[in-house]
């Protein structure tokens, strides 16, 4: 019986840290975001569907979907979000299940299965438990400043496209806190992973 594990939290929170710490533990991560950047791709069905929905005017000269043009349009308008939404998200998780499919076939023990919005997409019956990345606001808020070059108010956008983190916290079957060091994240990361049985003996 393979165990899977959606990993989730919130923007700059940290997730990719450790879902990069479990690759190196050796467990199988599909990423909900490398999905969607796969199934965009030219050629794609749903690339083809966001040119037709949004025009060609958000394309690149190489013909590619300019993410940063794309994202100025849905992220402060509702309705141009779950447009594009509609499109991607079914792909996505079409790509993500038969990936999941392949490694329950192969005999995987665990599976970690890396979404952003597990919670906001309703997905939280793909796993059999939830891990939740969490960081203080204000940590949160400086990060993504810092990493993505954002004002203040272009991060807090971000964020509140989100579901809080304290409301995801509260639906985990387990919290890592990552206001301090990496090692302090690798310990509580190892801590529940063993508690779970999650890693091949």
């Amino acid at each position: 019986m393979t165990l899977t594990i959606g990993l989730t939290g919130g923007i700059a929170s940290g997730k990719s840290t450790v879902s990069a710490m479990m690759r190196e533990l050796g467990l199988p991560v599909i990423d909900a975001d490398e999905a969607a950047r796969a199934v965009v791709r030219p050629g794609e069905d749903a690339y083809r569907q966001i040119v037709a929905a949004f025009g060609p005017g958000i394309l690149q000269t190489n013909g590619e979907i300019d993410r940063a043009k794309l994202g100025a349009i849905v992220f402060n308008n509702e309705e141009e979000r779950k447009k594009l939404n509609a499109i991607v998200h079914p792909a996505v998780r079409q790509k993500m299940l038969a990936e999941k499919e392949a490694l329950v076939r192969s005999g995987a023990k665990t599976v970690v299965l890396d979404i952003p919005l597990l919670f906001e997409s309703g997905l939280t019956s793909w796993v059999d438990k939830v891990l939740v990345v969490y960081v203080d606001d204000d940590i949160q808020l400086r990060r993504l400043m810092e990493r993505n070059g954002f004002t203040e108010e272009e991060a807090r956008a971000r964020i509140c496209a989100q579901w809080p983190l304290a409301e995801k916290m509260k639906r985990a079957d387990a919290v890592i806190n990552n206001n301090g060091t990496r090692e302090e994240t690798r310990r509580q990361l190892l801590a529940i992973l063993k508690q779970w049985d999650a890693l091949e003996k």
